[in-house]
């Protein structure tokens, strides 16, 4: 037996039981029947022709121990009596030649012995040696013998303590390794973070982000992407949201628009989930800045909400990236720029990839339970909710697409039990994950619902019709055709762009590149087979449904849908679905480009030489760089109007006039600035009450006028100069007030009436 720690040690010839024991290092035992033994810590002897039971002591090193006899059970002696010849003692001392010393008193130090010579009795009493034996006992041809230890050990003779020298060998041992500082620490930390994947990703979507939407960050305080008409209105969606919860958290939902209107923050998608941002800053110019500064973040949230999702399934770093960057810039939402509710999509497959990863499944690789972990759940689920509070109108449909995905995915868990006759595992933490994190959802959802029936109970002409669907139901021609604001499509595509009627809704180009990648992905693909076919269904679905009623009148694909499904007779343009669309050929394009990188990875590794490698790994990089240059803009950044000095001192309630849907998007910005009550308002519907308002107004400064304003609550009315050509107020707003009742004042550019 050659025990535990044995190093380089060669036994030959040792029938049943010889062993070379624990620790002996370059010892070779030969010819050694039955029971003969190395002993523990042995270094560099020898023992030859020793028959049954002969022993070479622990710890003894370059000793040679020749021709010794077998030992008797009686011949032993302890704790200090002297070993005779083929004897055995219990020491750690070294015994004479052909003797072994063992002894039962524990070693401390380790003692120096010359060769042939033994102690003498009251020292083999006295004197232990450390570990159980000497090192270096003895050196061959009458050479002196070594003390061993550590360089700054002592021994103990006779109460004495002596210095023992250092390892002759020490010198060439190698230098420790250095006890890394908690700086060195906390530097290698952060290195490491700096170079995971995840804060890469983060950092590359934030700052392509920031070129594909330039110049949004030029002059972020005084221009808005687009136009600044729906910008507007968002940017002060924003502010009130921030500024109500820090004020008033109870009044959240009645706003300082449309006054004296109820629930009239729900009359259209509130963005209230960018509440703690509207928390800081305040007046217009701040608004303006929180509006560009969130309309950046939501293109590299959507980069990255798409790149780990398709991660998570299985694609690669430069698939995942395609998938990534054909979602976020995809040519027809560059239509969609002055829609941040549309644009603030990235929660959606960053929801989806939490919450596939903490079940433990992949499109590739399928369900791994032992990758489970019911923080991505809660994860998931606290990330949906959130996108659901940006607005219905893309989060109702993710909200129905959870739901069907929840059922679908408890119908095939069971029948793989059923068909594998196995307990699939799932997990209780799982299960009281999901539970708990859908109803949370499910409850943002409901209170999110609340004050939208509350508004179309109130107006109930606010809800559409099929003849509204109908008026944005693009047809199929606008699947290949691209905005205006495309820089490589946008001027190729002017003539089909004049043929739809509605084209900043129907203009749904995802892009001619990502066709093609999905196309191929179809044939050439990590995905399996059944999974592209589903993703090709997924594709054929909804593009059907963004059609509207364009695809048969719609009436087996979104009149149902509009007719039985609550909330969706809210989505007043189908095009939008075209989102989803865009997703799943994200994923046939990924599963093509990984698959292609696998490819050229393989073939680069079996090259020799391997010359061509980098340049076709760097060709794997032309997909990704094709899709982005299809998603190059040139959406314009008109200069925001500027809040007339009269806002800033007016007290309300009041009145802005002129009054339309565009200049009221305006007013609802520049009321940032104290968050006065006013009369004007912008949103998917005009209130009867606000039609009113502006065909009465129509003949202000007069007594009806003046009287019906009364009655309303309005105490201040703020007449612009700047938009009064053309009006009847280009006429009368010089005219005298005195016997009205009211007085006049000239602020700036604008004329103030208080009533």
């Amino acid at each position: 037996m050659t025990t535990d720690g044995a190093k380089d040690d060669t036994a030959t010839d040792s029938p049943k039981g010889d062993a070379t024991a624990d620790d002996a290092k370059g010892d070779t035992v030969k010819n050694s029947p039955k029971s003969d033994t190395a002993a523990d810590g042995a270094k560099g002897g020898t023992v030859k022709n020793s028959p049954k039971g002969d022993t070479a002591t622990d710890g003894a090193k370059g000793d040679t121990v020749k021709n010794s006899k077998a030992a008797k059970a009686g011949d032993a002696t302890e704790n200090g009596d002297p070993a005779k010849d083929g004897d055995v003692t219990k020491s750690g001392d070294t015994a004479k030649t052909g003797e072994t010393a063992k002894v039962r008193d524990t070693a401390k130090n380790s003692e120096t012995v010359k060769a042939g010579s033994t102690k003498s009795d009251a020292d083999k009493a006295t004197d232990p040696a450390k570990d159980g034996g000497t090192k270096d006992d003895a050196t061959k041809n009458g050479g002196a013998a070594e003390k061993v230890g550590d360089a700054d050990a002592r021994v103990k003779v006779d109460g004495e303590s002596k210095p023992v020298a250092a390892d002759r060998w020490e010198a060439f041992a190698s230098a420790p390794e250095p006890k890394p500082s908690i700086f060195s620490r906390a530097g290698g930390a952060v290195g490491r973070f700096l170079i995971h994947e995840w804060t890469l990703a983060s950092l590359g979507a934030l700052v392509l982000a920031v070129l594909m939407t330039w110049p949004t960050l030029r002059y972020p305080r005084y221009t808005l992407p687009q136009d600044y008409w729906d910008p507007s209105l968002q940017a002060w969606q924003m502010a009130w949201s921030g500024h109500i919860l820090l004020a008033d958290p109870a009044h959240l939902w009645q706003s300082n628009t449309f006054f004296p209107e109820l629930w009239s923050f729900a009359f259209s998608d509130t963005l209230l989930g960018y509440a703690p941002a509207g928390m800081l800053g305040s007046g217009p110019e701040d608004a303006v800045l929180r509006y560009n500064i969130m309309f950046v973040l939501a293109h590299a949230l959507a980069t990255l909400g798409a790149y780990a999702l398709a991660r998570q399934l299985g694609a690669g770093r430069i698939g995942a990236a395609v998938a990534g960057v054909s979602y976020t810039y995809a040519p027809w939402l560059l239509a969609q720029a002055g829609h941040l509710h549309v644009l603030s999509n990235g929660g959606i497959p960053l929801a989806l990839a939490m919450l596939a990863r903490g079940h433990g499944w992949s499109l590739r690789h399928g369900y791994r339970p032992e990758r489970r972990h019911d923080g991505w759940i809660y994860a998931g689920w606290l990330v949906a909710a959130w996108q659901l509070s940006l607005g219905f109108g893309i989060g109702l449909p993710f909200a129905y697409l959870l739901g069907v995905a929840v059922v679908v995915a408890v119908v095939l868990f069971f029948a793989r039990r059923l068909r594998t006759r196995q307990a699939v595992p799932f997990g209780r933490r799982l299960l009281v994950a999901d539970l708990l994190g859908g109803l949370f959802f499910a409850g943002v959802g409901l209170l999110m619902a609340f004050p939208f029936f509350k508004v179309t109970e109130l107006h109930p002409y606010a809800e559409r019709t099929i003849r509204d669907i109908s008026i944005f139901s693009p047809p199929a021609s606008g699947f290949v055709t691209a905005p205006a604001e495309s820089r490589i499509w946008g001027g190729l595509h002017e003539g089909a762009r004049a043929a739809l009627p509605w084209h900043p809704e129907m203009t749904l180009l995802p892009g001619f590149v990502l066709y093609a990648l999905a196309l191929g992905g179809l044939f050439f693909s990590v995905w399996r087979l059944r999974h592209r076919l589903l993703l090709l269904a997924g594709v054929l679905v909804t593009m059907v449904f963004a059609m509207g009623t364009r695809f048969f009148d719609g009436t087996f694909t979104y009149v149902p849908l509009f007719e039985h499904v609550p909330g969706w007779s809210a989505l007043r343009t189908p095009g939008r679905l075209m989102l989803w669309t865009t997703l799943l050929l994200g994923l046939l394009a990924a599963g093509a480009v990984t698959a292609l990188t696998d490819r050229v990875r393989e073939l680069t590794a079996q090259r020799i030489p391997s010359w061509p490698g980098p340049w076709l790994r760097t060709a794997t990089l032309l997909p990704l760089l094709l899709v982005t240059l299809e998603g190059l803009n040139t959406t314009p950044h008109p200069v925001v109007p500027t809040q007339p000095a009269a806002m800033r001192s007016a007290e309300g309630p009041l009145l802005v006039l002129p009054s339309n849907q565009s200049l009221d998007q305006h007013v609802m910005l520049w009321s940032t600035s104290g968050f006065p009550d006013v009369v004007n308002g912008g949103s998917g519907f005009t209130p009867r009450q606000l039609d009113d308002v502006r065909r009465v107004s129509q003949s202000f400064p007069s007594q009806t006028s003046i009287d019906y304003l009364r009655t309303l609550g309005v105490r201040t009315v703020v007449l612009l100069r700047g938009e009064v050509a053309g009006t009847p107020w280009e006429i009368s707003i010089d005219a005298p007030v005195d016997s009205l009742g009211i007085t006049r004042q000239e602020v700036g550019s604008a004329v103030v009436y208080r009533l």
